[in-house]
């Protein structure tokens, strides 16, 4: 059950600690109110989820609490409290817009049971429809990848989704380090709550801290509202932090806070919120050097790279470029509403295949989308392909398998092409390659060795 800022109202200083120790005891934060003044001053900062208020109260009872809460635009449940004889004034209050009330004396099991209702309630009202829409579609993605590299990930996936471990992946731009934390978090024990996916890079500086923790009304000019951070609306669930390398320095303190407290405070709040998220970080960087360099915290680092998963260049895994081609020509028709069928020309696929994909997964769905804007009679043509693309000769590219062979034999081909490529660019560094192709020193010379062998065996 995810955690609740609770505000118990009354006047009566025995039930206010009875109420805060059962509400406590199930994980919610706490404040108190001994009166309406109190409680309107507690409740005017926006972040109180649930207030338990007293009915019967000396200069302001609480009909009169929820009417002036509700009318300044706070979204506060209210659970009133009263005894037998004063049921029609909670009705009343429920007419000025209680959620519901109680009977006096209250049943800890009672109480316990209601707060675990609201915290379902509050939950749906705060989901965001955009959010759902985007993990939605991407629910939808299903390809199979045939690549050992790709093979890899999906072990690991499997092996870390059930855990509660922090992720870390890395992956150049476009590889799909999002769908990977989606999947992840689709076969984990949290499958059922949030995902909530957040692009450190994307969002200003002077907000990210608002964005993330939340923020009480007022807290700073422009907060005319209470707004929930989006850790609050990943409680039980999954935050996905993307390019987390873009965190400043300042976050980063906060975040590890987080993760080892796990609790936090909203801007303007006195109160922490106790959380259960899962974190899952994302990064086309390098964490390490950037540590070396000074600009992100190593502590930080060795909290999020609990498990690593490093995801691999497309350029590494040509294998799975045939189906993921497949895959968009049939996603990308329905989002233009055209009919099935469509498939590339020979030729056209050639040059798909030869060619090195700097932008990943994300570049061959656009080229895929743009084709299918341009082709004509179901049929992509290599004329309907990017100029980039098109304009590849046969071993321009240093690729034979245009020529002949079969595809393992042209695949390897091409790899040991970029492997080739990769040393002359780095003037003969090998390590150097390696590093920059995102593969070890020996698995670079165990494939240079591969050739070797082969050219030995055709000789």
């Amino acid at each position: 059950m995810p955690s609740l800022q609770v505000l118990i109202v009354d006047d009566e200083p025995a039930l206010r600690q009875i109420l805060s120790k059962t509400a406590s005891s199930a994980g919610h934060s706490v404040s108190v109110a001994a009166n309406g003044v109190e409680a309107l001053d507690r409740l005017s900062k926006g972040d109180v989820d649930v207030a338990i208020c007293d009915i019967r109260m000396p200069d302001m009872n609480g009909i009169e609490v929820v009417e002036k809460t509700l009318s300044a635009g706070i979204e506060t449940i209210f659970l009133m409290m009263t005894a037998y004889a004063s049921v029609d004034t909670a009705i009343e209050a429920m007419r000025a817009g209680a959620y519901d009330y109680m009977l006096k004396p209250l049943r800890n099991e009672d109480v316990l049971n209601r707060l675990e209702h609201l915290s379902d309630v509050i939950r749906l009202r705060s989901e965001n429809e955009v959010l759902r829409e985007m993990v939605m579609g991407q629910e939808k993605k299903v390809c199979q990848m045939v690549s050992p590299a790709m093979k890899l990930v999906d072990r690991l996936v499997s092996k870390v989704a059930p855990t509660d471990s922090t992720v870390l992946i890395t992956g150049s731009s476009g590889s799909g380090k999002g769908v990977i934390a989606l999947s992840i978090h689709k076969k984990s024990t949290r499958a059922n709550n949030s995902f909530i996916p957040v692009n450190c890079g994307a969002i200003p500086e002077s907000l990210l801290e608002s964005e993330f923790f939340g923020h009480t009304k007022g807290a700073f000019t422009g907060a005319v509202k209470a707004k929930r951070g989006l850790f609050a609306e990943a409680d039980q669930g999954t935050i996905f932090l993307d390019e987390i390398g873009e965190l400043p320095l300042n976050l980063q303190v906060k975040l590890l806070h987080v993760i080892e407290d796990q609790e936090v405070r909203s801007l303007g709040s006195e109160q922490a919120r106790k959380i259960n998220v899962r974190i899952i970080a994302a990064t086309n960087r390098d964490l390490e050097q950037m540590v070396t360099d000074g600009t992100f915290r190593e502590d930080l680092y060795f909290r999020l790279n609990v498990f690593h998963v490093p995801l691999p260049p497309l350029s590494q895994r040509i294998e799975d470029v045939p189906a993921l081609l497949d895959y968009f020509i049939v996603k990308e028709s329905k989002k233009m509403s055209l009919e099935g069928g469509i498939e590339f020309s020979p030729e056209a696929k050639a040059h798909l295949l030869s060619y090195a994909w700097p932008g990943n997964v994300r570049e061959l769905q656009n080229v895929v989308a743009r084709s299918l804007i341009l082709c004509e009679n179901g049929r992509i043509e290599l004329t309907d392909l990017p100029q980039n693309i098109s304009d590849i000769k046969d071993n321009v590219m240093g690729y034979p398998g245009l020529v002949k062979g079969s595809l393992k034999q042209q695949l390897h081909a091409y790899e040991i092409e970029v492997i080739k490529k990769a040393i002359e660019a780095a003037e003969g560094d090998r390590k150097a390659a390696a590093s920059e192709l995102g593969i070890g020193i020996s698995s670079l010379y165990r494939k240079l060795e591969g050739e070797a062998n082969d050219n030995q065996k055709s000789s």
